[in-house]
């Protein structure tokens, strides 16, 4: 297997306005493929080495729901607990829509908040957390921050409609609360640790921003890239947040093994299992309702809906190659894993591109087929 096709689509992107990415692929835990294009500094100077660490934005989701399915297979939570019997204060929400403001008639579920189905919005500056913010002096915790969240009123009845937003912050807060530890504890006692992570982080360190590929955002009519703060991390919103939607920084590496040990039936690299076949299916079963659909088919993720915190392949006629059940996520800055437990293959793209639609419309999906052509599945 050469990926020759993969390999020059890979260079190709620095035409398009893409200064660097990062590619690799994984098959029952052997890397069938890595391929590094273009360069990790905006002058151009420094081309890319592959221990490059990235701002994951919405990749994150994937670790956070993973973990809640953790919890799920342990008989901790249930996906259909009411959020307020782990957070008290999503007992008694408000919903605000065109019949004006009202209580809440049904439940809010940790089903609701995996599945962006909440009525909860992404808005980091309501007043609830900006007040928050100032009086805790930028110290607020995970816990305080999702408290604040709750105060703003939903947009629609929990079940109803799908809106991304902050609901998988919501889920940082609810693993807290269960295991009792702070959320990126639980994590690298649970997977980073038994996957023998390096870099996976939640705040930025000497080594982790030492190799932070520069970041930049994406001019579509023009095809170019413009740099923009390095470490600029917009979903941190404070020094002691650790954000279950968008707050982690890793490296290409660390991410990939993730991946591969979900795609290899939940057993990593390491034999550690991270969770069971069965709770991955579960995981990647499509969630959405019909009126939950059409809204997230706005997003033009062809041949998906929306699963328990993931997009989940349900048509393999639309959108090209891939099998029903692949499943994986993206983030803010172009980054995009794609997990196929059908065939225990995995690939996991970085870029640090922030505004670039061309990563989610070309990009993403032509990769996935380039896969899927040299490896004829």
């Amino acid at each position: 297997m050469k990926f020759e096709k993969l390999t020059a689509y890979l260079d190709s992107l620095r035409g398009e306005g893409i200064p660097g990415c990062d590619l690799v692929i994984y098959r029952d835990h052997e890397m069938l493929y890595r391929h590094m294009a273009g360069y990790s500094d905006a002058e151009g100077k420094k081309p890319m080495q592959g221990n490059e660490t990235y701002c994951l934005y919405s990749c994150t989701k994937v670790f956070t729901t993973c973990a809640v399915m953790q919890l799920v297979e342990r008989g901790l939570i249930s996906l259909d607990d009411p959020v307020s019997d782990y957070l008290p204060e999503y007992a008694h929400l408000m919903v605000e829509d065109e019949k004006g403001l009202r209580p809440a008639k049904k439940v809010l579920t940790i089903r609701h908040l995996m599945s962006m189905q909440g009525g909860l919005d992404y808005d980091l500056k309501a007043p609830a957390i900006k007040k928050l913010i100032a009086e805790t002096g930028g110290q607020a915790t995970t816990r305080q921050i999702v408290e604040a969240i709750a105060k703003k009123p939903l947009h629609f009845e929990p079940g109803e409609n799908f809106l991304y937003s902050l609901c998988h912050d919501v889920l940082a807060a609810v693993v807290e609360v269960v295991s009792g530890k702070k959320f990126s504890e639980y994590l690298q006692e649970n997977i980073w640790g038994p996957l023998e992570f390096a870099t996976a982080s939640f705040r930025f360190n000497e080594d982790n921003l030492s190799r932070l590929c520069d970041q930049y955002m994406y001019d579509g009519e023009k095809r170019i890239s413009n740099p923009i703060a390095r470490d600029a991390l917009p979903y941190r919103l404070s020094e002691n947040h650790e954000s279950g939607g968008a707050g982690l920084i890793c490296d290409v590496r660390d991410y990939a093994l993730f991946a591969d040990a979900i795609a290899c039936e939940g057993t990593g690299w390491t034999g550690k299992q991270i969770l069971s076949l069965q709770t991955i299916q579960l995981w990647s079963a499509n969630q959405l309702s019909p009126d939950s659909r059409k809204t997230y088919d706005t997003w033009r993720r062809r041949g998906y809906s929306y699963a328990l915190g993931v997009r989940t392949r349900v048509d393999p006629q639309l959108g090209g190659r891939g099998p029903v059940g692949e499943f994986g996520w993206d983030g803010a800055a172009g980054a995009w894993v794609m997990i196929d437990p059908f065939h225990h293959l995995s690939a996991f793209y970085a870029q640090h591109v922030r505004g670039c639609g061309y990563a989610y419309d070309e990009i993403h999906p032509t990769i996935r087929n380039l896969i899927y052509e040299e490896l004829d599945l």
